[in-house]
């Protein structure tokens, strides 16, 4: 579990923020207690080459006002009631939104397509159930260069390969074990079924993290069939696919990350994408942060098609809960490969060389 207590402003703002992708806003300790907690961002993005998705042609380049050019604009509710002997009871309910258009954006499409599950805690682990994280997408984010940016990082290649499956899992059952000497166990299973089929839409997964001093040491995989109740969904959540993940991080005493990592998205019947990512970020000063990383995508199938991505970040925190940033990324696509830059309005792109830059506020509450 993510812990946002006795950590600088770089990593007190990161967890924050995480609220807006992983639902990790800080709930207060009480008998009783729910907490509102959201994002809003909005950026201005260029990019020298567009898709156009009817074609797969270039279609020139653009300049947009983009919801979510950092993270996800969000908005939701969590709370927890102690039941007393180390027994504690939660529920999270959390709905994207675009900041653009005020519509539903950066989830599944539904109005609470990031998460809505109820759970129990104890000293023994915590069980939920409901619409949650996938561990597989988890351990990800824990080594990812650049906090699952929506711009330039591994969440880009992640819904560009998959879409939103194993991200916004439909119908699960998770498990996290308490950490014992560094380690902790997850595994969730995701009931899926359709008349006559029950293993339509099943969706399993389990990650096994290590974590000693700030060394991180973290793998996960995910397994997946199409179909079932979760297809409906707006933005596919039920792509059929093996995934595989495999990182570590080391967080140095003068605020310097650098981490790397190993992910495989086999797709049924289509490519057998290995992603090879690294990258550091570095907090200047107490109100100025950089962070770089670079993804290199090799097709299993086809050694054809194969991408590079690269991209950089500075965030200036005018204070602990708003920040101004800026982002500049490039992209490389040979072959049949269209690894793009943004998760909104820029996730795929056509073959060649494409730049893009983001320039955005973002603020927390």
């Amino acid at each position: 579990m993510l812990r946002c207590d006795n950590l600088g402003m770089k990593w007190l703002v990161r967890c924050l923020a995480a609220a807006g992708l992983m639902g990790a806003a800080t709930v207060a300790s009480a008998q009783s207690s729910v907490t509102l907690y959201g994002i809003v961002d909005a950026s201005l993005l260029y990019t020298s080459h567009t898709m156009n998705m009817e074609t797969g042609q270039n279609a020139g380049h653009q300049f947009s006002f983009t919801d979510s050019g950092m993270t996800g604009s969000s908005f939701g509710m969590r709370g927890t009631e102690d039941l007393g002997g180390g027994l504690h009871a939660l529920f999270a309910l959390e709905s994207g939104i675009s900041v653009a258009t005020g519509q539903f954006n950066n989830s599944n499409g539904n109005l609470f397509g990031r998460q809505a599950w109820v759970g129990m805690e104890s000293p023994y682990g915590t069980v939920k159930a409901g619409l949650q994280y996938s561990p597989f997408f988890l351990s990800l984010y824990q080594t990812d260069p650049r906090g699952m940016s929506y711009f330039g990082s591994g969440l880009v290649s992640y819904v560009n390969n998959v879409f939103v499956t194993g991200l916004f899992n439909s119908n699960s059952l998770t498990y996290t074990s308490p950490e014992i000497a560094g380690v902790q166990a997850a595994g969730m299973f995701a009931m899926g079924g359709a008349a006559g089929d029950f293993q339509a839409g099943r969706q399993y997964s389990a990650s096994l993290r290590y974590h000693i001093a700030g060394f991180t040491l973290t793998g996960a995989l995910y397994s997946g069939n199409a179909g079932g109740s979760a297809a409906s969904t707006p933005v596919p959540s039920t792509v059929e696919f093996v995934g595989r993940t495999l990182g570590a991080s080391y967080r140095f005493p003068n605020s310097l990350t650098i981490s790397a990592s190993y992910a495989l998205y086999k797709v049924s019947q289509s490519f057998d994408n290995s992603v090879y990512s690294g990258g550091l970020s570095y907090m200047v000063l107490p109100y100025l942060d950089v962070d770089a990383g670079v993804w290199y995508t090799r097709d299993g199938n086809d050694s054809n098609n194969h991408s590079l991505m690269a991209a950089s970040g500075v965030q200036f925190f005018l204070s602990k809960r708003t920040t101004l940033y800026g982002q500049f990324g490039y992209v490389y696509n040979h072959g049949h490969m269209d690894t793009g830059l943004s998760i909104n309005n820029a996730l795929f792109e056509v073959a060649g060389s494409t730049v893009g830059a983001s320039i955005g506020l973002r603020h927390l509450f």
